[in-house]
């Protein structure tokens, strides 16, 4: 069972070179590992090792892919941490580190995730990634109430709650509720369990599912109960108490129930807490009476009318085209734009984003299609972060993938991740039935991003291919000029 140890307690001050020797020592453990997160971790940590090498010396020093640990070891061991403290790039290297030890999702990645959070907020008492990466970290080794308050936290930093933490936060309280609901009957249908509650929980049960084996189901209950109780009152992890209420409901299924509808209450109540812990708690099913549209739909609602895309680029916000933007029959924005009506115009009637964040999905627009890859994640998104009466018409399964699902362009074809903007300028290419198609502000982020402050601070990602969308944006272009490319 993975489990990270009790790390409540914050790191002393000036333990930042602490947590780099502790990444040094992770990246001897993942060198050589054949497991893609574990692969993907040590090449963050080698990318820790230059920005570390640079700070400490002045200069990059030379990282190659072979050898990064015993050069980091190197680096820990024989620089000093930089004297104004954590810097900015230190500091998003280390985050980058926690972030894919935390998509590994094993006991020594998360140990690692949590120090370095640790080490942050110790460095940085208000940043808000810090305390955004300690309360996922918590959530994963199953501390919510801690988990909780570090996303409270996080909250009361930021304006922009584009992650989804508030609805995180209330999916996780509701949660606990319905489990402390759940307890409470098991307590009221197995009175016998009140005198196994004290614990130990790990014995009591044992003795319980001996006594489930051997048939005595009537003495079996009121230990199993009793354990699942004592590990309430002693706050055990989440995934622990899951775990074991599971086992329960299984065994007890299997036992010819004198009370149906005792256990059919009981198993609604763990569904319903296991499922608010999964999505949160949807306030409205419907959306707003959101209308759902295909890929024929939206051709009818596009077709004949002059589009504009606009880039989140630097250039953008400082183009002066806002008017000229808002002349458009239709304006397409893109995952975290942020307007600027002199710039960037002050209409948005398409909104395509990555399902992965929620920046702007509160924002009105006629049209939200959002992007992703694999099915199951993207319809999780759609039920947390959909906000109802923000949007008429919403992209159903049909366009959720254009590029992969519409053109079939695979891996062989087209071996990045594409885009959110290329999958929207891909579509509107491929339906072909706008007059006037125009990019506006698209450099591929050569002049930087231009994006609600909160979505700042987010990388641009290096699994896309811009260089290959660009190209085939330049291929396909009528004309070109410094802020508008015309495809049409």
């Amino acid at each position: 069972m993975t489990r990270v140890q009790n790390r409540r307690t914050p790191v002393r001050a000036g333990e930042l070179d602490d947590c780099l020797r502790a990444c040094a020592v992770h990246s001897g453990k993942v060198v050589g590992s054949l497991d893609r997160r574990r692969m993907e971790l040590a090449e963050q940590l080698r990318k820790l090792l230059v920005v570390f090498s640079t700070d400490a010396t002045g200069s990059a020093a030379p990282a190659p892919a072979s050898g990064a640990t015993a050069l980091l070891k190197r680096a820990v061991k024989g620089a000093a941490v930089p004297a104004g403290g954590i810097t900015n790039d230190l500091l998003d290297a280390l985050l980058a580190v926690a972030n894919k030890a935390l998509e590994c999702g094993y006991s020594d990645e998360l140990d690692l995730a949590l120090r370095i959070s640790e080490t942050v907020l110790a460095e940085r008492r208000n940043s808000r990634a810090g305390w955004r990466l300690r309360a996922r970290v918590l959530e994963a080794v199953g501390e919510e109430l801690e988990a909780v308050r570090a996303y409270e936290r996080y909250l009361e930093l930021t304006t922009e709650d584009g992650f989804g933490v508030a609805a995180r936060i209330a999916g996780l309280r509701r949660a606990a509720e319905r489990e402390r609901e759940l307890l409470d009957l098991l307590r009221e249908q197995c009175p016998g369990a009140a005198e196994f509650a004290a614990g130990p929980a790990t014995d009591v049960w044992a003795d319980g599912l001996a006594l489930h084996a051997a048939g005595d189901w009537t003495a079996a209950e009121p230990r199993l109960v009793g354990a699942l109780l004592a590990l309430a009152a002693d706050e055990a992890p989440v995934a622990d108490r899951q775990e074991l209420l599971s086992q329960y409901l299984d065994l007890r299924t299997g036992v010819h129930a004198p009370d149906p509808a005792a256990l059919t209450e009981a198993v609604a109540l763990y569904a319903e807490q296991r499922r608010l812990r999964m999505r949160g708690p949807v306030a409205d099913p419907t959306v707003g009476g959101v209308r759902w549209i295909g890929l024929g739909e939206f051709r009818n609602l596009v077709a004949g009318k002059s589009i504009c895309l606009i880039a989140n680029s630097g250039r953008v916000g400082e183009s002066g085209m806002g008017a000229e933007i808002d002349g458009y029959d239709l304006v397409v924005r893109f995952n975290s734009y942020k307007i600027d009506p002199r710039h960037t115009g002050s209409r948005t009637d398409i909104h395509a984003t990555i399902h992965k964040h929620g920046f702007n999905w509160d924002k009105p627009v006629t049209t939200r299609l959002v992007f992703g890859g694999v099915t199951g994640d993207w319809k999780h998104s759609l039920r947390n972060r959909l906000v109802p009466g923000a949007q008429q018409y919403l992209g159903d399964e049909s366009l959720r993938w254009p590029v992969r699902n519409i053109g079939r362009l695979g891996n062989d074809v087209w071996s990045g991740i594409p885009t959110t903007g290329f999958n929207m300028l891909w579509l509107l290419d491929f339906l072909d039935v706008s007059p006037k198609l125009d990019l506006i502000g698209f450099d591929f982020y050569e002049s930087g991003a231009y994006r609600v402050p909160e979505a700042m601070k987010l990388a641009i990602t290096s699994v896309h291919e811009y260089t290959s969308e660009k190209a085939w944006v330049m291929e396909r272009a009528q004309s070109v000029t410094d802020m508008r490319i015309s495809l049409r």
